[in-house]
């Protein structure tokens, strides 16, 4: 498998993981040192393994009130040990897709290979100002 395979298969497991609130999914591949920089606060991002886990439980209350989280485009570009990636997600609920049919979130993602293996190290999600 290539490393671009390796990636897109870590990222369509990691937004399947957060799609059905897998919790333990969600945090699997990535670094201890994480950063994530996301739409709700804190503003300065989720710093450490431990601040990123905290994200996610709201984000899994939101999505279980019938919330969509689907990847449908995704690009990758990768090196020897070091490589980027960046989607369009169908993130929000049937009320956002009536107001906003087109918006998407933004995911952009930066990973790290450590022996032998792809890991996220940076994470970042935006919305457009509407």
């Amino acid at each position: 498998m290539s490393d671009e395979q390796e990636i897109r298969s870590l990222i369509e497991r990691w937004a399947n993981c957060a799609h059905n609130g897998d919790l333990p999914g969600v945090v699997s591949d990535h670094t201890d040192d994480i950063v994530m920089f996301d739409v709700p606060p804190p503003e300065r991002g989720a710093r450490g393994i431990d601040a990123y886990r905290d994200t996610w439980p709201g984000f899994f209350e939101w999505q279980a009130q019938g919330a969509s989280f689907d990847v449908e485009t995704l690009e990758i570009t990768a090196g020897q040990d070091v490589a980027f990636a960046f989607a369009l997600v169908r993130c929000g609920t049937p009320d956002d897709f009536a107001k906003a049919p087109d918006t998407r979130l933004r995911l952009t993602l930066g990973l790290r290979k450590e022996n032998a293996r792809w890991l996220v190290a940076h994470e970042h999600h935006s919305f457009p100002e509407v």
